[in-house]
Formats: structure tokens, sequence, C-alpha cells
């Protein structure tokens, strides 16, 4: 396979980011975008034409799947269209790519993992959060055992609120999941990753107290979380903090990890794009600049991520390999997200049993 031929479904900001992306790759040929949001179509067509990339455009999925020759499917649609979106590409034995979170609802993610586990082609879940370049320098690291065995996991994201949506769907828990299904899916499958492990309890204490609080929308007041401290037992006895500030642009960095095992401790920064190990004894520190290309950081908002997201995707369809990020993956994400949501309405920790994983 020479090139790969792909469609995209929907074309908003993370459709626009794949579509950026693809380009940057020899072997990738973006050849048709399917969105009802006609203005988003048309920011599909520009960006296309800039390259001077002939591109089809389709108002419904369906169509595209019927009329074009593809390979690949990325999915890039609202998060609660996402399963019935994947029920007709489902159909056939295309290669896929959909965006985080799997689906909004833990029910909704476990037949759609079901249904992947069946899939003819490579189903692969959007975690781009993995393929941050700082991110997999400190994965490397850890799995050299430059720290020794992992203990303890902290995740922090300070930033600023959720973006505008076509047609504000982001603005309510019944579309996203709750933020920490739509924002925190990253993090939470972070912490499988670093830890190998799996969730045993999961707490968390958030609220809505700054953003989006004076917005209406046909009368009603969104609903989704602004900040959260999360954290998360592990069955093989680590632990994990997840931090989150959704009012927080003061922030020099928007993301920081901090990995501390038995023998020293990793962090990672972005967008500052450094890692820095330290030791125990004896006490040395030392900071390494993981430099990305400015090609990758203008194509998008992940730091490179979905570049090399998109060639690990590609070396699994050329090479018949299951996905790195499987549906099961999007799946447990999903399951955490869902835990901490419910630990934050029912102000009590979440066994992992009580959701039936």
């Amino acid at each position: 396979m020479n090139e790969i031929r792909y469609g995209i479904i929907g074309s908003g900001m993370m459709g626009i980011e794949h579509l950026l992306n693809l380009r940057l790759l020899e072997t990738a040929n973006v050849v048709a975008v399917a969105d009802p949001h006609e203005a988003s179509r048309g920011w599909a067509k520009l960006t296309a034409d800039e390259a001077g990339n002939p591109l089809t455009l389709y108002a419904e999925a369906r169509d595209m799947l019927a009329h074009e020759s593809l390979d690949a499917v990325i999915v890039a649609t609202p998060n609660h269209t996402h399963a019935q979106v994947l029920e007709a590409l489902f159909e056939t034995d295309l290669h896929l790519l959909v965006e985080k979170p799997l689906c909004t609802t833990l029910d909704d993610a476990r037949r759609t993992a079901e249904a992947a586990a069946a899939h003819r082609g490579v189903f692969w879940v959007g975690m781009e959060y993995r393929y941050m370049p700082p991110v997999t320098r400190m994965l490397d690291e850890l799995r050299q055992g430059t720290v020794g065995e992992l203990r303890m996991l902290a995740i922090r994201e300070h930033r600023m609120p959720f973006l505008p949506k076509v047609g504000d769907w982001n603005r309510f828990a019944r579309n996203t999941g709750g933020t920490l299904v739509e924002k925190c899916c990253h993090f939470f499958d972070l912490m499988r990753l670093f830890t190998g492990q799996e969730p045993a309890r999961v707490y968390a204490s958030a609220g809505q107290d700054v953003n989006h609080l004076h917005e209406r929308y046909d009368g009603e007041i969104p609903d989704i979380l602004d900040n959260a401290f999360v954290t998360v037992d592990f069955e093989g006895g680590a632990r994990a903090l997840l931090d989150l500030c959704m009012f927080a642009e003061g922030s020099q960095n928007q993301e920081e990890i901090a990995v501390t095992g038995d023998q020293g401790k990793l962090e990672c920064f972005i967008p500052e794009s450094t890692v820095r190990i330290g030791q125990r004894n004896p006490r040395q520190v030392e900071t390494f600049e993981v430099p990305v290309d400015d090609a990758l950081l203008n194509a998008g908002f992940h730091h490179g991520s979905t570049y090399y997201q998109h060639l690990r995707f590609q070396e699994a369809i050329r090479g018949g390999r299951p996905a790195e990020v499987s549906a099961r993956d999007g799946l447990f994400a999903v399951a955490m997200g869902v835990a901490a949501e419910r630990s934050v309405a029912e102000g009590r920790p979440i066994t992992w049993r009580e959701l039936g994983l």
C-alpha cells in the first residue's frame, strides 16, 4: 500500500487538525470530508485548497462511504455522536481512528468496544497525549528503569476554558460525557499507560466555579465542571492524581507531569517541551529540551502528537498489527472518567468493580 486514502467525518477543530497533519505525510491522501455543517465543510475546503489538494465534500458520511474508495476513516464528530457514526463504519472493513472519548456513556463505550473487537480493520482511539514528544521521552526513561519502580504519578493541566463548538454542544455534560470524560480521558489513559496497572478506586472533588456561569442556551445554563482533583488508586499499589483547572490562562505550562519512583523522579513540561530527570542517591537533577519541529507545532494544538500518532496508525495498517491505543483502552479511559463524574455527584469513592468491568 503505497498511499493510504483517508476520509474524515467531522471537520471541526480536530478534523482540521487531522487534515493538517495528514498532509505532512507523503503516504497519506485525504480525498474526502463529510460534515453536515456547511461552515465546517467550507473550513475543510479552504484548508485543502491552501495545500493544493483536491477534496470532495459531503454533507452525509454515508454518501462519502458509498462514493469514495477509501482505506481509512477518521471520526472527529461531537462526542455524543461517536457511537452512531461508528455503527455504519463497522459495516465496512476500513481502518478507523476515532477521536476521544470513545463514547460519552459507559454502555455505549462497552458496546462499541465489543464491536471493534470483531472489526476487520485497525481500530484506533485518538489519545494524542501519548505521542507528545516530551511524554514519550518520559515514558522511555520510566521503562528503562531510570527512577526505579513507579509509586506516584501527578498530572496537572491548567489551561483556558473550553472553546466554542458548533451548536454549543460542548457546554452540556449530556453531550460531552462531562468534563472528566471529555477532557480527562487523555489523562486517565496516561495513568494506565505509565503505571501499567488497572484502577481499583477513583475519588474526585470538583466544581463549576468560574466558567460559563453567565451563558444561556435556550434558557439553559451550562453544566460542565471547570476544576477538579481526581485521585486514582491502582491495583498494583501505585496512585495517581489529576489536578485540572480550566480558568488558569496565567500558567507558564499547560501540562505538567511528575512520575516518582523509589529511585528518582521524572517531570515533563508542555509547551516548554522539557524533561527533568532527578536521582535520589546520589542526588542529581538534569533538564533536557525535547525539540519539536515547527511544522508539527503549527499543525494543531497537541504539541506535535497528532502527527506522530498518525505515523503509528499507518505502521499498524501497513504491518497488519493491532492498534497501540485499542478500543479497550478507550473504554477504560471513559470508565475512569465516568467513575470520577459519579464520585463528584455522590461525594464518595467509586470502586472499579461497581462499573462491571
